[in-house]
């Protein structure tokens, strides 16, 4: 069972989200969030796999809840849902530790769809989110070649790995190494390349033409 927080400052909101996703087999809706703050709350007492994160709220915004929730002791994959699709939203969001970024406009059947992804450790986009990540990965892959020069030959593979939003499991398949040693070779990318998680990393690999 996949556990959701639904994170919207309308109620309404939440109620259309939290019909959509109980109507799916194998996801429930655990909690509701009106505000970021409430969102850490309720993350630290559900313990959710996925939370779907509205940006624009009074109070503590999306943008500030994700970063808190992505310092916790193994914080559930938070997707950023919102109407907003300008480029500062998404790169703070994603640079935040967001696992990922959809509009609201999302038809259901996908956005089922895309919350299983999310809570199997995968990345997820709305289109127009990718082609914008990509258009601004071609401007910055000069500035990051240099923090990428830290890591080993293995470290860069395991990191494109990550850049086409494969899982652990997945990884270790492709490198012919165990689940674990490949989680270990994550940490230390993460550690050298001053990411908070996964998906930070795997846009790195984007913006250094990696992936």
């Amino acid at each position: 069972m996949i556990n959701v927080l639904v994170v919207d400052d309308d109620p309404l909101v939440c109620g259309h989200l939290r019909t959509i996703l109980r109507a799916a087999e194998g996801v429930t809706v655990v909690a509701e969030a009106y505000d970021g703050a409430e969102a850490v709350e309720a993350v630290l007492r559900h313990k959710p796999d996925v939370v779907l994160m509205d940006l624009h709220m009074p109070g503590v915004d999306g943008l500030t809840a994700i970063q808190r929730i992505s310092e916790l002791d193994q914080p559930p994959a938070v997707v950023a849902l919102t109407t907003f699709d300008g480029d500062h939203y998404i790169l703070r969001a994603m640079r935040n530790g967001a696992a990922g970024y959809l509009l609201k406009s999302t038809p259901p059947k996908d956005l089922i769809g895309l919350v299983r992804v999310a809570a199997d450790g995968h990345t997820v986009m709305s289109p127009t989110v990718s082609r914008k990540l990509v258009a601004h990965a071609a401007d910055r892959r000069s500035s990051t070649s240099e923090l990428l020069a830290a890591l080993t030959e293995r470290e860069s593979e395991i990191l494109a790995c990550l850049g086409n939003g494969l899982s652990n499991a997945q990884i270790a398949t492709r490198v012919h190494l165990s689940e674990g040693t490949v989680k270990n070779y994550i940490s230390q990318i993460l550690l050298k390349l001053r990411c908070a998680n996964r998906t930070q990393a795997g846009l790195l690999a984007y913006d250094a033409g990696l992936c």
